[in-house]
Formats: structure tokens, sequence, C-alpha cells
């Protein structure tokens, strides 16, 4: 019995000591996981950062290239506008950059339609006469849909503010 007692004891001890040594790698075994992530993390970014770069380097050659075709035009332009007898050597070009035109519907557009339709609505549940009041209601409600439309515009810089 004491023999039995023992190897129970000597094999408890064993296993014990052997789970110690399991649940340490374990644990290493996650650091080092964890480590690795950490380091994927990082070389992300670094490689995030180096195409930003790239693309900002191509987009500051791309805007030199447009700059320098720009200047090549005005120089043509000053040219032109001296031989053609203008009047000396001024052009006509004003001397500021052409803006690039934004394509669809400016906000000014978009708030009279808007408005005017709202206007139109309400107008004809007001009023008697239907036709009178949706009338009255679209041109009252396309005036003020511009007018808040022309503000929008010149916030977002499609049209030049007042001075």
């Amino acid at each position: 019995m004491k023999k039995i007692l023992v190897v129970i004891a000597l094999s408890s001890v064993m296993f014990a000591c052997n789970n110690k040594a399991k649940q340490e790698e374990a644990l290493r075994q996650q650091e080092a996981q964890k480590q690795l992530a950490i380091k994927a993390v990082k070389d992300s970014l670094r490689l995030d950062s180096f195409k930003r770069a790239e693309v900002a380097k191509k987009e500051a050659e791309v805007q030199a290239k447009h700059e320098a075709e720009l200047a090549a035009a005005r120089r043509a332009g000053q040219r032109s506008a001296a031989y053609s007898g203008s009047g000396g050597s001024s052009s006509s070009y004003g001397g500021t950059q052409p803006t690039a035109k934004k394509k669809g519907w400016s906000d000014a557009a978009k708030g009279a339609v808007i408005g005017g339709a709202a206007g139109a609505v309400g107008g004809a549940l007001i009023d008697k006469k239907k036709g009178r009041g949706a009338i009255i209601g679209g041109l009252v409600g396309a005036g003020g849909g511009y007018l808040i439309g022309r503000g929008e515009d010149r916030k977002s810089g499609r049209v030049q503010p007042k001075n």
C-alpha cells in the first residue's frame, strides 16, 4: 500500500510540474503571436504611409505638369494677343487662373426646384383657389430655395462670395 501511495504522489507531482511547463509554453506562444500581430500591423501602417507618399508624389508631379501646361498656354495666349493687334502686349487672359467648371446641378438650382415644388404644394393646400395658391407658393418657394442654395454655393466655393 505504501508503494502505491508513493507512486501516486510521484505521478501527481510529475503531472503538476508538467502542467506548469505547458501553461508557461502556451503563454510564451500567445505572447509571440501577439508580438507577430503587432509587427504585422506596424508593417502595414508603414506600407500604407509609403503608398500615401507615393500617391502624393505622383499628384505633385501631375500638378506641376498641369501648371507648366497652363504657363505655356498663357505665354502662347500673350503672343497671339500681341500679334492680333489688340493694342500692345496686354493679354486677354486677365491674370487669374481659370477655375475648373464643376459638373452637375448647383445648390442654388437644386434649392430653387425643391423650394418651388414644396411651395406649390403648400400654396395649393393653403389657398382656396388651388391654381393661384400653387403659383404663388411655387414662386415664393423657388425664390427662397434659390437664396439658400446660393449661400451654400458660396460656402463650397462654386460661386465667389460677395465682397
